[in-house]
C-alpha cells in the first residue's frame, strides 16, 4: 500500500559528521540506458546489493564524496514510467513518494530521446527535483544526432548535463549540476499541460480531492491525474485516507466516464498520448540531423549477427567459444588453488589429533568448503563472459536471435532473458520472469529456467569431464550438457503450454540497445558482485551443508562386532547416509549410478557444489587426496564408472531439483507452494528419465 512520508529537505541532513548524506540521489531510466554504467562511474566500488523491504526486486546502492559533499545513491529499478502495473514501476514509484530523495537523476538514451523522456513527463507531473543525464550523448553525435542542450532543458523545465558514462565523461559536472539543485530546491519550472478539455476534468478531479482534505503529502494535481487514469494504488489510497473516500471515489469515477465520452477514448491513453506529444514537441524543436550521417554500426553488426542465416550459428559459436574459455582458462589457478587447500588442509590435519573435531575440520569444513572453492577461476571467467554480453547489448540480440522459436514453444524471445542469465544463478533468472506481463509465461518460464545450467553445476561437469575425458573434449562435452538444458527447456516449455499453462502468447515488442564497448570498471564490478554472491554462499550455505553432509557420513560408526580387513564392507555404509544411498540404489541403478554417486545426488538438492565435496567424502578420501586431484583418480579407478555413467551423471546434475535458495525464490515469487513442489517433482523426473535413455541407450550401442 502507498503511504505519504513528510517531505525533508537535502539541508536538514546536515547536522554533524555522521548524521547521513549531504544529497540524497535516486538514479532512474529506461532499461538499457546506460544507468548502471552511470551508477558504477558515480559509485566505483563503493555500493552495495540487497532488496527492497517486503518484495523481491535488488536494490543497488552506493554514494561518493563530490566535491566536498557525500551523496548517497540509490539505482532505482530500470522502468518506462511510474504507471503502478510491473512490481519495477511500483518499487520506483513508492520510492520517490515514500522515501523523499532530494534528486531524481534521469538518465536517458540520448539517441532515443523521445521514448526515454516520457519517464521525465512522470517526474516532471511529481513536482520533484529532477536532473536528465543525457547519457551516450557520444553515439547521438555519431548518429548525425544534433541536440540544443539549453533549448531542450528550457522546453523541458529540468536541467539536462550530457554524459558518456562508460568513459565518464560528464559525471563531474552531473554531480555538480544535482548538488547545486537540491541545494537551490529547484523543481521542474514548466507543468506538464494536456489541452483545455483534459485540463479542465483534472482541474475538477483536484477539487473534489481537495473538498475532501487532500491525500497528504501527494501533490493534488497529480493524484487527480492518478485517478483519472483509474490507477489502482491511488484509488486504494482515496478510499483508505479520506472521510467518504467511497463518495469521493464514486464522483470521480462519473467524471472519467463524462470525460471518455467526450473525448471518445480512454482517459489513460489520452493522457500517455499528450505525454508523447509534448516530448516530442519538444524534441522536434530542439533536435536536429546532420545530412551527413555517420555509419551507424549498431545496424551494421545487427545485419549479420540477428540474420536469420547467420544469427543462430553466431549465438552458438559464441556460447562454445565461452565455455572453451571457461574451462581452458580457468584450470592452471584451479590447480593453484587445489595446491593451496592441500597445504593447508595438510597443516590443519598435523595440528589436530585423530578423533571427531580432526575429521570435521579437516573433512567437513576443509574438504567442503575447499573442493568449492577451488572453482572460483571458473566462476569468475563464466560470470565475466556473461557480463561482458550484457554490457555489450548482445544478450538482447540473442533473446532476438531466437525469437521465432520462442514463439513455437508458446513463448517470446523476452522469456530468453532470464533462461539466459540462469547461465550464471537460477535464482536471479527466477526473479528476472517479472518483467514478462503474462502470469502463464512467467510460470512457464520459471519452470523451465532450472533446465539452464548454472555456475553452481560447473564445478561437477569440471570434476567429471576432467575425469573421463581429455583435455580436448572436455570444453566440447561440457558444451554438449549446456545445450541439451536449453533443449529440456524447450521441450518441457511447448509441454507445459499445450497442457497445464494453456493460453496465447503476448505479444511484445523486442528492444535492441545500441551495441557499447563494455567498460572494464563496469564489467568486473558485476563479475565481482556475481563472485562474491558465490564465495559468501561457499562460507554460509555450503559450510553448513557440508557439516550437515559430514555428520551423516560420520554417524552412526560401524559397530563393534563389523567385519574388518580386506573384503570388508567400508564404514560409510553403516552411517545415516550410507543407509540413505543404500535406500535410494534401487531407484537409481537403471542410470548407472552407484551408492555413492546416489549419496552426493541427494546432497546435491542443498546446493549443487556439494556434490563434488561429498563424492570427495564417500570415496574415503582425505583434504590432502582431494586437493590434489585424487578424487579424479578414484572415480577413474572405480569400475562401476564410465565415461558414459558420467555424462548420465552431468545430464542429471544438470536436470533435477534446483537447489533449495531457487525453490525458496519461486515461492517467493508465485506466493504459493504449489509451483515449488512440482517444479521439484517434474524436474527430478525429467532428470531421470534424460539419464535412463542416455545410460540405457549407449550402453545398447555399446558405449559403456
Amino acid at each position: 500500500m502507498m503511504k505519504v512520508k513528510h517531505r525533508r529537505r537535502a539541508h536538514q541532513h546536515r547536522h554533524g559528521p555522521d548524521s547521513g548524506p549531504d544529497v540524497k540521489m535516486a538514479l532512474a531510466g529506461n532499461p538499457n540506458s546506460g544507468k548502471t554504467t552511470v551508477f558504477n562511474a558515480i559509485t566505483g566500488a563503493h555500493q552495495h546489493v540487497g532488496n527492497y523491504p517486503g518484495v523481491t526486486v535488488e536494490k543497488k546502492e552506493g554514494g561518493t564524496t563530490f566535491e566536498g559533499t557525500r551523496v548517497h545513491v540509490v539505482d532505482l529499478p530500470g522502468t518506462y514510467s511510474l504507471t503502478a502495473y510491473s512490481l519495477e514501476e511500483l518499487v520506483a514509484r513508492d520510492h520517490v513518494i515514500n522515501d523523499h530523495p532530494d534528486v531524481i537523476v534521469h538518465v536517458v538514451d540520448a539517441s532515443n530521446l523521445e521514448r526515454n523522456l516520457y519517464l521525465a513527463t512522470q517526474f516532471i507531473e511529481l513536482g520533484v527535483p529532477t536532473v536528465v543525464a543525457l547519457n551516450m550523448y557520444d553515439m547521438a553525435q555519431d548518429r548525425g544526432r544534433q541536440i540544443d542542450i539549453d533549448l531542450l532543458s528550457e522546453l523541458m523545465g529540468v536541467p539536462m548535463v550530457p554524459t558518456v558514462g562508460s568513459r565518464e565523461e560528464g559525471i563531474a559536472e552531473l554531480l555538480r549540476m544535482t548538488i547545486e539543485t537540491v541545494r537551490e530546491h529547484r523543481t521542474p519550472e514548466k507543468p506538464l499541460r494536456y489541452g483545455r478539455e483534459l485540463e479542465a476534468h483534472i482541474e475538477e478531479v483536484r477539487v473534489v480531492l481537495d473538498e475532501a482534505g487532500g491525500l497528504g503529502e501527494l501533490p493534488t494535481r497529480w493524484a487527480a491525474i492518478k485517478l483519472l487514469e483509474d490507477d489502482a494504488q491511488v484509488r486504494s489510497l482515496t478510499e483508505d485516507t479520506l472521510d467518504g473516500g467511497k463518495e469521493v471515489l464514486a464522483r470521480v469515477e462519473r467524471i472519467r466516464e463524462h470525460l471518455e465520452e467526450v473525448i471518445g477514448d480512454d482517459a489513460e491513453m489520452a493522457l500517455a498520448d499528450r505525454r508523447y506529444g509534448f516530448v516530442n514537441g519538444a524534441c522536434a524543436e530542439a533536435t536536429s540531423s546532420t545530412t551527413r550521417r555517420r555509419i551507424d554500426w549498431s545496424e551494421a553488426i545487427d545485419n549479420v549477427v540477428t540474420s536469420r542465416m547467420l544469427g543462430m550459428p553466431i549465438f552458438l559459436l559464441l556460447m562454445w567459444a565461452m565455455f572453451e574459455l571457461v574451462f581452458r582458462l580457468g584450470a592452471p589457478p584451479m590447480e593453484w588453488l587445489t595446491s593451496l587447500f592441500a597445504w593447508v588442509g595438510g597443516h590443519v590435519a598435523g595440528l589436530l589429533p585423530d578423533g571427531p573435531l580432526h575429521s570435521l575440520v579437516v573433512d567437513g569444513v576443509i574438504g567442503g568448503v575447499g573442493g568449492v572453492l577451488v572453482f572460483v577461476p571458473q566462476i569468475m571467467l563464466l560470470f565475466l563472459c556473461i557480463s561482458i554480453l550484457e554490457d555489450s547489448g548482445y544478450m538482447a540480440r540473442a533473446a532476438f536471435v531466437v525469437d521465432k522459436l520462442m514463439h513455437r514453444i508458446g513463448l517470446h524471445g523476452k522469456s530468453f532473458i532470464p533462461m539466459l542469465i540462469g547461465f550464471g544463478c537460477t535464482v536471479p533468472a527466477i526473479m528476472a520472469t517479472r518483467t514478462l506481463e503474462s502470469r502463464r509465461d512467467r510460470i512457464t518460464t520459471m519452470l523451465i529456467t532450472p533446465f539452464m545450467s548454472c555456475g553452481a553445476r560447473l564445478p561437477v561437469y569440471i570434476l567429471l569431464a576432467g575425469a573421463f575425458f581429455s583435455p580436448a573434449m572436455a570444453g566440447k562435452v561440457i558444451f554438449s550438457i549446456y545445450l541439451l538444458g536449453v533443449l529440456v527447456a524447450v521441450l518441457m516449455a511447448r509441454l507445459l503450454r499445450s497442457t497445464i499453462l494453456q493460453g496465447p502468447t503476448t505479444p511484445f515488442v523486442m528492444e535492441l540497445p545500441p551495441y557499447r564497448v563494455p567498460t572494464a570498471k563496469g564489467t568486473l564490478i558485476h563479475m565481482w558482485e556475481r563472485g562474491w554472491q558465490y564465495i559468501k554462499k561457499a562460507g554460509t550455505v555450503i559450510l553448513a551443508a557440508s557439516i550437515i553432509v559430514w555428520a551423516l557420513l560420520s554417524y552412526p560408526g560401524p559397530p563393534t562386532d563389523a567385519p574388518t580387513g580386506v573384503g570388508a564392507p567400508p564404514a560409510v555404509t553403516y552411517t545415516a547416509a550410507g543407509r540413505i544411498g543404500k535406500t535410494i540404489e534401487p531407484v537409481m541403478r537403471p542410470l548407472g549410478f552407484n551408492w555413492k554417486v546416489s549419496i552426493a545426488l541427494v546432497a546435491g538438492f542443498a546446493a549443487k557444489e556439494i556434490v563434488v565435496s561429498t563424492l570427495g567424502t564417500t570415496y574415503s578420501l582425505g583434504e590432502e587426496d582431494t586437493a590434489s586431484g585424487a578424487l579424479s583418480a578414484a572415480l577413474r579407478n572405480d569400475p562401476e564408472l564410465n565415461p558414459l555413467v558420467a555424462y548420465a551423471m552431468m545430464a542429471f546434475v544438470l536436470l533435477y531439483v534446483p537447489c533449495v535458495a531457487t525453490v525458496a525464490v519461486t515461492f517467493r515469487e508465485t506466493g504459493s507452494w504449489k509451483w515449488p513442489v512440482f517444479m521439484a517433482t517434474y524436474t527430478t523426473s525429467v532428470a531421470w528419465i534424460v539419464a535412463l535413455i542416455i545410460y540405457q541407450g549407449g550402453s545398447f550401442l555399446g558405449l559403456g
